[in-house]
């Protein structure tokens, strides 16, 4: 817990150091309540200000915890228990990221929503790379440098306004085609069921998002917005992303054990 919690914090801190800094003055940002449908709530205090997109963040703590806590007892191994607790603790700390932006509207978080985004579906291709390495052959190094390059990625901002959609979309699909080689190599009905699943939740996570005011001239979406329809497609995915690469990373290891015996 110790590890995960280092790897994930110091970083973390890093990034807020620099999102605070003058570095990304430029990078275009949404820092008004006209870029969300919902409408905000003047009786409410800031931190409720859009009280559904904001308390909807509690949905990435929720599925963190559950899933930092979550037991397998002696039989998992170091390394699968310290992939699952950084993927966790990201969940756990992005939630308050997106709620203090809703409730600030100021740059430095507006910029800290956007980066940490990357790093979280960078970890997608490191897991998947660590289930399919042999036991012993999975080299941290090789996670550092690709959580490296997922961080500097957000270097696309600076120079040109569309950097960030750019670099997502790199990530998602390096996600995706990642899981769909390890669907094909190791999965089964079960592991195909769910990323289906968590790849039609990330879809609504893109265009739900995109789609905020246009869906906001229908009654269905005037309160709970697609912004926040988006949100619950993000928490989704992490959940489905858990335990597609749970069930997987055990599927492998008992090949592998099996092979061995």
């Amino acid at each position: 817990m110790i590890a995960a919690l280092l790897s994930v914090s110091l970083p973390f801190l890093l990034c807020v150091v620099l999102a605070n800094s003058d570095l990304f003055g430029s990078v275009r940002v949404d820092l008004d309540y006209d870029h969300y449908a919902e409408k905000r709530v003047e009786s409410l205090p800031a931190f409720l200000a859009m009280p559904c997109n904001c308390v909807v963040n509690v949905g990435y703590v929720c599925v963190g915890l559950y899933w930092l806590l979550w037991n397998r007892g002696s039989t998992e191994p170091e390394r699968s228990r310290y992939m699952r607790q950084v993927f966790a603790l990201m969940a756990v700390f992005y939630a308050p990221v997106q709620w203090t932006r809703l409730t600030v509207l100021r740059r430095a978080p507006a910029v800290l929503d956007q980066w940490l985004t990357l790093p979280i579906f960078g970890w997608v291709p490191v897991w998947i790379r660590y289930i399919e390495q042999p036991p012993g052959r999975w080299s941290g190094a090789h996670g550092a440098a690709l959580e490296l390059c997922s961080l500097l990625s957000y270097g696309l901002t600076l120079l040109h306004p569309l950097g960030f959609e750019v670099a997502l979309g790199g990530h998602v699909a390096l996600a995706v085609h990642g899981a769909v080689r390890l669907q094909l190599k190791h999965g089964d009905r079960q592991t195909r069921t769910v990323l289906l699943l968590a790849v039609l939740s990330c879809a609504g996570f893109v265009v739900l998002k995109l789609l905020d005011h246009q869906l906001a001239r229908y009654r269905l979406f005037q309160r709970f917005t697609g912004h926040f329809w988006s949100k619950v497609c993000d928490v989704l995915q992490f959940h489905l992303s858990f335990c597609f690469l749970t069930a997987l990373t055990r599927r492998v290891r008992d090949k592998t054990a099996a092979q061995q015996d």
